[in-house]
């Protein structure tokens, strides 16, 4: 490495709306401009939306897509000779296996972030993904969850756990707040409102929360539910959907919607551990999430909100029953969830993973 800040470059698949990548840009916000210059690169053009943002927080960003896009990893191999990056962070395993096969005699130094539990994973993306792990001087897990599955893979010592947390800046609370949102997504003022983010993918499992919606509406006719988000089953949803349900798209706006809420939902089969559920207690929500990934972590069941089977739309019903029917149990979890969030500390993780760079480096 030479002298001057470590060259430092964040690979991900794609720089959509998702949880992974709203963590990058987070980070970018509090990363230590005097040791670390960090650029960005991803590989589907098509998932930008945040690229812009990460740039006016000055991270170069490049896109290693286009046609044909079967050469994304060429365009990795020049951009990885061209800049002569100290570190390659890796978000994702399809880039991940890439960096870590195009890396080899360079001396650059890897680190990987585990986003999600490997049966997530296909197969053959499984398999890529376990022949390559061994080249990581150091994986970073969003969960104590993650980490249990990836623990065997990777020496304890070379293995961090580090909780991600949102970074709403200024966002907006208070009634006034509320009305704002309720305005923008076009939700009257008297009604209960359950909302969720997440791509609309069958690991976010919106269908479940669709069926203990329905069963919800039966005592609560006023009741409404917004999904925030988009993907390849909104379709299939939106057929499955009944009154009261309002599909708001993909949106950049999300914590601003957030105080039109009463409670937050995700249904997840898997998980990391979701930024959109830290976001949702940091604004005073309380939730109702599956007993999945790293949830358990950071929720505890009857303080925050509930923890239910992932499938069980019956279960689900019965814990949104629940919260419906009592205001004061919402206010009181609400209030928990965001004391309980005061833990959650975007700049502090940061700084644990900047360390975690500190160290591979030194080696």
């Amino acid at each position: 490495m030479t002298g001057g800040p470590a060259r430092v470059l964040w690979l991900a698949k794609g720089l959509g709306r998702g949880g992974a990548e709203q963590l990058l840009l987070n980070c970018a916000r509090h990363v230590d401009r005097s040791r670390f210059a960090v650029e960005v690169a991803y590989v589907l053009p098509h998932k930008d939306a945040l690229a812009p943002a990460l740039e006016a927080a000055g991270v170069p960003v490049h896109c290693l897509g286009g046609a044909p896009a079967r050469r994304w990893p060429l365009r990795l191999r020049a951009l990885l000779a061209e800049r002569r990056y100290d570190l390659v962070h890796t978000h994702m395993p399809v880039p991940a296996v890439a960096a870590r096969l195009l890396t080899v005699g360079r001396g650059t130094r890897l680190v990987h972030t585990e986003h999600n539990l490997w049966e997530r994973y296909r197969l053959p993306t499984r398999w890529a993904n376990a022949l390559t792990y061994g080249r990581n001087d150091a994986v970073v897990a969003v969960s104590h969850a993650v980490a249990a599955g990836i623990g065997r893979r990777r020496p304890g010592d070379r293995l961090t756990v580090v909780h991600h947390g949102p970074d709403l800046g200024d966002a907006p609370s208070g009634p006034a707040a509320r009305r704002a949102a309720r305005a923008e997504l076009g939700l009257p003022d008297d009604a209960l409102v359950i909302g969720t983010v997440g791509n609309l993918t069958a690991k976010k499992d919106q269908a479940t929360l669709l069926t203990a919606f329905a069963l919800l509406r039966r005592a609560h006719p006023n009741a409404r539910l917004v999904l925030v988000g988009s993907g390849p089953l909104e379709a299939r949803l939106r057929q499955l959907a009944g009154e009261g349900v309002l599909f708001a798209g993909s949106r950049g706006d999300v914590p601003a919607l957030l105080p039109g809420w009463d409670v937050f939902c995700l249904s997840s089969r898997q998980e990391g551990l979701p930024v959109a559920l830290m976001e949702a207690m940091t604004s005073g929500l309380p939730s109702v999430v599956t007993r999945v990934g790293g949830m358990p972590e950071v929720l505890d069941d009857g303080v925050e909100g509930r923890l239910v089977s992932p499938g069980d739309p019956a279960q689900l019903a019965a814990a949104l029953e629940e919260l419906a029917s009592d205001i004061g149990l919402r206010g009181r979890m609400g209030a928990a969830a965001r004391e309980r969030s005061k833990s959650f500390d975007v700049a502090g993780a940061q700084r644990a993973v900047e360390r975690v760079y500190a160290r591979v480096l030194a080696r």
